[in-house]
């Protein structure tokens, strides 16, 4: 059992939890909790760990004990249920994004809410996305809090990091791919109830208070893309980024249905 915070193995738990830069430079992170736990794949989990007073029956594998004391400073929450893993991070190819017209993605720029960047994994999967790609100065999707707000959506949902500056050179390839393109804006020309969504298409949110850069509207109307608006009724300025994902994402999976295209 392991009693010391002055323990290497701790120390280095605690660097995973805490540090974006540790994280990347080792390709692991840190999942906490029993359901998350038990969603992580096995040719992925590294370590695994219990609280000493962890009353659940635990696996039969390889697992180290910390004490009760020790566990709950590791923990990223204020109540621990006594299991936390190790965890590789999975790489992915934009190849494993892009589906044919059954391409739906999500292009995420600089969401900072680790709550909208959960939801919008969580709503990713159960609306049929295909993949999710996000720009490097999104909020850290290994981050402790955005892997327990995923709830298991972070293992099952492709996804992809652009480099930085990244944004332009994507936006090119997913129109060289067939992929249309669609950037929610508040000043949206169009209608997101217009667009045929039937073939393979790609869904942009920005910044929860600034929207997307104008430099990327930009781009978006170079490769033919359009912007598209939610009207809204009342004196409402703007829709919470992860609510303007779920109805875009829901308006092509509706469209989609029409077309034979199912969810399951």
């Amino acid at each position: 059992m392991l009693t010391s915070m002055s323990n290497s193995r701790i120390k280095h738990l605690i660097s995973l939890r805490d540090k974006t830069k540790v994280r990347r430079e080792e390709g692991l992170f840190i999942a906490e909790g029993i359901r998350i736990v038990r969603e992580v794949p096995k040719e992925d989990l590294q370590e695994l760990y219990y609280s000493e007073d962890f009353s659940e029956e635990r696996p039969d594998c390889r697992y180290e004990t910390l004490s009760t004391d020790v566990f709950k400073k590791v923990s990223d929450v204020g109540t621990p249920q006594g299991v936390l893993a190790v965890v590789k991070q999975h790489k992915f190819r934009p190849d494993d994004l892009i589906k044919g017209k059954d391409t739906m993605l999500l292009v995420l720029e600089n969401i900072q809410d680790p709550g909208n960047m959960g939801t919008m994994f969580r709503t990713a999967e159960a609306a049929g996305c295909t993949g999710i790609i996000m720009t490097d100065d999104c909020v850290d999707i290994y981050s402790p809090k955005v892997v327990r707000s995923t709830m298991g959506a972070v293992f099952r949902v492709p996804f992809v990091i652009l480099e930085k500056d990244g944004m332009k050179d994507c936006l090119e390839d997913l129109k060289k791919r067939g992929v249309a393109i669609y950037a929610a804006a508040l000043q949206g020309s169009v209608p997101y109830t217009e667009p045929d969504y039937a073939g393979g298409c790609a869904f942009l949110i920005g910044n929860e208070g600034n929207g997307l850069k104008a430099q990327t509207l930009g781009t978006v109307e170079d490769e033919g893309g359009s912007a598209v608006r939610i009207p809204m009724a009342g004196k409402t300025e703007s829709l919470n980024a992860a609510v303007s994902a779920a109805i875009l994402m829901y308006e092509a999976a509706r469209q989609r249905e029409f077309n034979g295209q199912r969810l399951k």
